[in-house]
């Protein structure tokens, strides 16, 4: 296809809207180089890459506001090994999940494989609605993502059973960009991917007091690998360090997300500025005759993850078209299989550059409808 121009006062400043991995900002990447030959290739057990540890755990802390007594666990192998490590080390006998996208569903096929548990009781949605979790009796861990990446549905975060069991929340992607009230979990957790512009391979966790026992309780009774044991995993935490080496890189980059998040205002700078970016995208997408956002109930948007669909457009072109023109990854979730953009609305990306992106959709739609 023959590549049509955008003219160049309608494109982004920043052509990245990746939901995952997500805009790296400029001051991240030059702390990586500055730290070239004082950090990165030296012992992730001395003290350099130690108090890198511990800024990112103190960062997260702060900036999602842990109550007294919970903690930040960090461990290797991103949230797909953390989904592995929460049913051998958290479920007891029997999960709920409410899965609602690809992966609400990922966790849920995790617990229900694992022949030591019970089956799963697994509460579900068509994609584009949201799907929750409902007191059970014999269920110990109620897990739901509260953002689903795929999709763009946005949960409320809520506790969920009585007081013995645990409200287990996958923020992989809204981690640092909404309000949570962590009270209402018992294991928040995220990626550093997505909100904090940093690459993947790590896992970070806020867990509770209660689920801090449950973890001592059920591997200690029970046969976990110990790239899974999330005992391993608070032990290596509370020493600063990760079980296996991690990836220094992705650590400087994250610190230096969290220290940028922490100095714009924190919490509520960071909500307000995704906030911003998804009213401008579902206003333009309510306000076209050819745009529809995915999500139909405004109460379950996502305001990072804004997946819209296209009629009489070939979404396909018009993604291929915008990559040209240098703004990239808008194309929809793959397993989706709709004639959708989805843009990623982090609190790195400048909601006037939201703005621009949807002046580049209309203009390429004139030509391409």
């Amino acid at each position: 296809m023959e590549t049509i121009a955008i003219p160049p006062d309608l494109l982004p400043a920043d052509g990245r809207f990746g939901s995952g991995p997500s805009k790296v900002r400029p001051a991240q990447a030059d702390l990586l180089a500055a730290l070239g030959t004082t950090v990165l290739g030296t012992s992730h057990r001395q003290a350099p890459v130690r108090s890198l540890v511990h800024r990112v755990r103190a960062g997260v802390a702060d900036l999602l506001g842990a109550p007294a007594g919970y903690e930040v666990v960090l461990g290797n192998g991103g949230t797909t090994a953390l989904w592995d490590a929460l049913a051998f080390s958290v479920v007891r006998e029997r999960a709920q999940h409410a899965a609602f996208g690809e992966f609400g569903q990922k966790f849920a096929a995790a617990t229900d494989r694992a022949p030591f548990l019970q089956p799963s009781d697994v509460r579900t949605a068509d994609p584009g609605d949201l799907a929750v979790c409902a007191p059970a009796e014999g269920v110990d861990v109620y897990a739901y993502p509260h953002n689903e990446t795929s999709t763009g549905v946005a949960s409320p975060v809520i506790r969920v059973g009585t007081s013995e069991a645990l409200t287990v929340v996958d923020a992989t992607s809204i981690a640092g960009a909404t309000r949570v009230d962590l009270a209402r979990t018992d294991v928040y957790y995220c990626a550093p991917q997505k909100v904090f512009g940093s690459d993947g391979g790590l896992w970070l966790a806020v867990v509770s007091p209660a689920a801090l026992t449950r973890i001592a309780e059920v591997t200690g009774s029970r046969w976990v690998p110990d790239f899974l044991n999330l005992q391993l995993a608070v032990d290596s935490s509370r020493k600063d360090q990760t079980l296996n080496t991690p990836a220094v890189a992705t650590l400087v980059m994250l610190a230096e997300q969290l220290d940028w998040l922490a100095e714009q205002g924190g919490l509520a700078w960071a909500a307000q500025r995704s906030a911003a970016s998804a009213e401008i995208l579902y206003g333009w997408a309510e306000a076209r005759g050819f745009t529809t956002p995915f999500v139909a109930d405004p109460a379950h948007r996502s305001p990072v993850v804004g997946t819209v669909d296209l009629t009489g457009v070939d979404a396909a072109a018009v993604a291929a078209q915008l990559r040209a023109n240098g703004v990239v990854d808008v194309e929809p979730y793959r397993k989706l299989g709709r004639n959708q953009i989805r843009v990623g609305m982090f609190p790195a990306v400048d909601p006037a550059d939201v703005e621009a992106l949807t002046a580049c959709v209309d203009y390429l739609a004139e030509r391409l409808g």
